[in-house]
């Protein structure tokens, strides 16, 4: 039996990116691609999150693929599993079923310079043998898992938020929630009533800023099938306000949304208690956040916030530094992902035998996040720096359109292989980072996960979405090196 599959293009990751990769390489007549993913179905980070209350915190006009509008999200903020469904009817309807290798891992990719191509090794044996390899796997892929002594000893329940335990029922049991980030933010509210008791562990406080989220009337909902312009107006609407509030660098936006986010806390009922949930660090610092119902939370006689530095977990309990130690049947994990591994998450091997993980050493570098010196024909979705500014469905199409035009650069050249120059892409990162250090809100500590461990801020876009499409576009094939194979 022939263990090798040849294909064109393979696709690491069947999420957003995956499926825009694989819909957008079908327009452009490219049907000789093969999507991956270890999961049973399509989704990606929507289908592995299914903790109690997830949903986005981008409004669903936006945060959905431009050629594909819907008109049936029940309010305007998408929740999990109506963001699952749609992901997976845009890859239904845009028949990529046939390009899907689900329930299949890649453990490594191998670059061979003599044929230009690359070798994936897959967790069922097999390889791939591909010209281009894209990676969809994004930021939120690894789990961190924090290192608190004790933890294993547990004798109750733990997990991650991202691998919520649905056959554990939570009710009328004693909780503790590790973490009050953004996942943190959404399911406590949704089981605060259910549980005995809830203590949440804060390392830092958050912004968080509340959301427009009534749901739609079957009215609203009939005049979006009837007239799509509707959606799009709704989109366009929707793209300037986040394009100015993600700004960072507009200082009268950030104190207007900083009052608003600082009336926000007022909802705390207990003066003590809204102080210690109240940031010292400037809005921006951290991902912002959106709830309606988070803070009104800590309202309630069974729900306790916890600032004390946890210490150890006991066989029931978690102790915290001030000698206090609290009896507990579950822990929650909500202590996020490690952001900035990226595709180096992968054992890839570039020109020279170079490992990915090796040649960042940690501190992931790429030009426009999509593409990384030493390892030709890779592309990245979602790659280094390119988070914040809009939604990233945006980011991701922008990326897609990007890709696709360095491989008709390449092919009208005649060429086989495409990499970018050294040059190029330290050139640009030494100014990315010039321009990062002039956002001023990133410049304070306050716990987040955009920087790695050098301390260079390596998940983040300093500027709209639309200052990074107009770099984009305005990129051409001279920042690259193209060749045939063995040249």
């Amino acid at each position: 039996m022939n263990d090798r599959i040849e294909t064109q293009f393979a696709i690491i990751g069947a999420g957003a990116g995956g499926i825009c990769a694989g819909i957008r390489l079908s327009e452009t007549g490219r049907e000789d691609f093969l999507i991956f993913d270890r999961e049973s179905a399509v989704g990606g980070t929507w289908l592995r999150n299914t903790y109690p209350g997830a949903c986005c915190d981008i409004a669903s006009h936006m945060y959905s693929y431009s050629f594909a509008p819907s008109a049936e999200w029940s309010k305007p903020y998408g929740t999990q599993p109506e963001i699952l469904e749609y992901l997976q009817r845009v890859a239904a309807d845009w028949g990529l079923e046939p390009h899907l290798r689900l329930n299949t891992g890649v453990d490594a990719a191998v670059w061979d310079p003599a044929t230009a191509r690359w070798t994936l090794t897959l967790d069922d044996g097999y390889e791939v043998r591909a010209q281009f390899l894209v990676s969809a796997v994004g930021m939120f892929g690894r789990l961190n898992l924090p290192d608190i002594d004790g933890l294993d000893s547990f004798d109750g329940a733990v997990f991650h938020s991202a691998q919520w335990d649905h056959d554990h029922d939570l009710t009328a049991e004693r909780v503790a929630v590790i973490g009050s980030a953004a996942s943190a933010v959404q399911f406590i509210p949704a089981i605060a009533s259910t549980v005995e008791q809830l203590h949440v562990f804060q390392r830092t406080p958050n912004w968080i800023l509340p959301k427009d989220d009534v749901p739609y009337t079957e009215e609203q909902k009939q005049a979006f099938r009837d007239r799509p312009e509707l959606m799009l107006e709704s989109r366009d609407a929707l793209f300037e306000v986040i394009e100015l509030g993600l700004d960072y660098t507009a200082r009268t936006t950030m104190e207007a949304i900083t009052a608003r986010a600082t009336e926000q806390f007022l909802e705390v009922e207990d003066p003590e208690i809204r102080a210690l949930l109240t940031p010292d660090h400037p809005w921006g610092c951290k991902r912002p956040l959106l709830s309606n119902d988070y803070l009104p939370t800590f309202n309630r006689p069974n729900v306790e916030l916890v600032v004390d530095p946890v210490e150890r977990v006991t066989a029931d309990g978690i102790l915290t530094a001030d000698g206090t130690e609290r009896p507990v049947d579950a822990i929650v994990l909500a202590t996020g992902f490690a952001t900035t591994d990226y595709v180096s998450a992968i054992d890839v091997i570039g020109a020279n035998g170079v490992a990915l993980a090796d040649a960042w050493a940690g501190d992931p570098v790429a030009y426009l996040g999509v593409t990384t010196s030493g390892f030709p024909n890779m592309f990245m979705l979602y790659g280094p720096n390119t988070n914040g500014g809009n939604s990233i469905i945006l980011m991701l199409e922008h990326q897609v359109e990007y890709l696709l035009r360095l491989v008709d650069g390449l092919e009208a050249a005649g060429d086989e292989w495409i990499e970018v120059r050294r040059d190029v892409m330290d050139d640009f990162n030494t100014t990315l980072q010039e321009e990062i250090a002039g956002v001023d809100v990133w410049q304070t500590s306050c716990n987040g996960y955009y920087r790695s461990a050098s301390g260079r801020i390596v998940t983040q876009w300093p500027f709209n979405f639309s200052e990074y499409r107009r770099r984009a576009e305005g990129d051409d094939m001279s920042s690259f090196t193209t060749s045939k194979p063995g040249v």
